[in-house]
């Protein structure tokens, strides 16, 4: 399979066009999140009512201010905030309300955290999104769209990962999105319950937390690099990750929510771009990205700590399934994806850059 990238946009544009014919009302939990924060804007963005949760213990609230000013007065002004935990099950039930479809990012991320704080993972993940699942089934919402995780593939062997072949767990945090999938195909074999899981492979791009305990590598080495901190990389650098771009799980999740009524009622796709990275190739590509406006950088090293624990050694995705059932072909690769968030990292750590450029780094 061939990496295709920038021809992403035509089935989401169809469906974006469709939408705004006929607006729905959307619920996006994790609201103030990461991922959550830019399905927010896109769907303000393309004219639909949004109501979205989050109880802020991994979400900011200068992401959904960010969204506010993005998207004008007229847009926000069909946004519902509420501020409130997934485990809750009179919380879920009640923004669940009157909403065609959801998209459900709420979840406590991170195979460390989970490692060291497993009780709390379980109680987020698997807890919280079964609360979902029922308020979802009884308040007769179409579709439910989740996120899963690369973590489910576990210690199975074989590259590229195809979506019926997982191995075993080596995390609480696998574990707790597994459950996830298990808990959905349940529902949709019992209730009737129409779901879409997504597998997303280490997703990056503009408002991802730099910072804290359980940052996500690329904004962490960003931020390293810039403030002459070590960039540390477990292992021996070969470890390998499918990068993806947030726009393109974007795409994935409205793709999934609008998918046709007839399809089978529950199933589980990679969201990726079927582009292994090894770790020191990706530290090579943001250090001579930066280094255009930050000359001193240009020759900054790694650092190589032991192995950690839980980490899955290769991951890439194969996207054929996602492809053919809806349609997907990302709309970033790597390269064009870094190109897109950087200005956005190094301007959230305080350093003025005039603009990144794509290049030959």
């Amino acid at each position: 399979m061939a990496v295709v990238t920038g021809i992403g946009d035509s089935a989401l544009s169809r469906t974006l066009a469709a939408l705004k014919e006929r607006p729905a009302r959307w619920l996006v939990t994790g609201s103030a999140g990461f991922i959550g924060s830019h399905l927010v804007e896109a769907l303000l963005q393309a004219g639909q009512t949004v109501v979205s949760l989050d109880n802020f213990a991994t979400g900011r609230r200068e992401n959904l201010d960010h969204v506010a000013s993005l998207v004008g007065p007229e847009a926000w002004s069909r946004h519902r905030f509420v501020e409130g935990d997934i485990r809750d099950p009179e919380t879920c039930q009640s923004v669940c309300a009157s909403i065609d479809y959801v998209l459900h990012q709420a979840a406590l991320g991170s195979v460390p955290r989970s490692i060291a704080r497993p009780v709390d993972s379980h109680a987020t993940n698997v807890n919280g999104f079964l609360n979902i699942l029922v308020a979802a089934r009884d308040n007769g919402v179409k579709r439910l769209v989740y996120a899963s995780s690369s973590a489910v593939y576990g210690d199975h062997p074989a590259l590229p990962k195809v979506e019926p072949e997982i191995g075993r767990p080596l995390s609480p945090y696998a574990v707790t999105k597994r459950v996830n999938e298990l808990y959905a195909d349940v529902f949709a074999s019992t209730y009737g319950m129409k779901s879409v899981g997504l597998r997303y492979f280490n997703v990056f791009g503009p408002r991802q937390d730099p910072d804290g305990p359980y940052a996500a590598v690329i904004p962490r080495w960003v931020k390293a690099l810039l403030t002459g901190d070590p960039v540390v990389i477990y292992g021996d650098g070969e470890t390998s990750r499918d990068f993806c771009y947030v726009k393109n799980v974007v795409q994935a999740n409205i793709l999934g929510a609008c998918r046709d009524e007839q399809d089978t009622p529950h199933e589980v796709f990679n969201v990726a771009v079927f582009q292994r990275t090894s770790l020191q190739t990706l530290f090579e590509c943001i250090r001579d990205l930066l280094a255009r406006d930050f000359p001193g950088v240009a020759t900054a090293q790694c650092r190589h700590d032991p192995f950690r624990p839980g980490d899955v050694r290769h991951s890439l995705a194969d996207i054929t399934r996602i492809g053919d059932r809806l349609g997907y072909v990302p709309s970033h690769d790597l390269r064009q994806g870094l190109v897109d968030a950087l200005e956005w990292y190094v301007n959230s750590i305080g350093a003025p850059v005039g603009g990144i450029q794509a290049g030959s780094g």
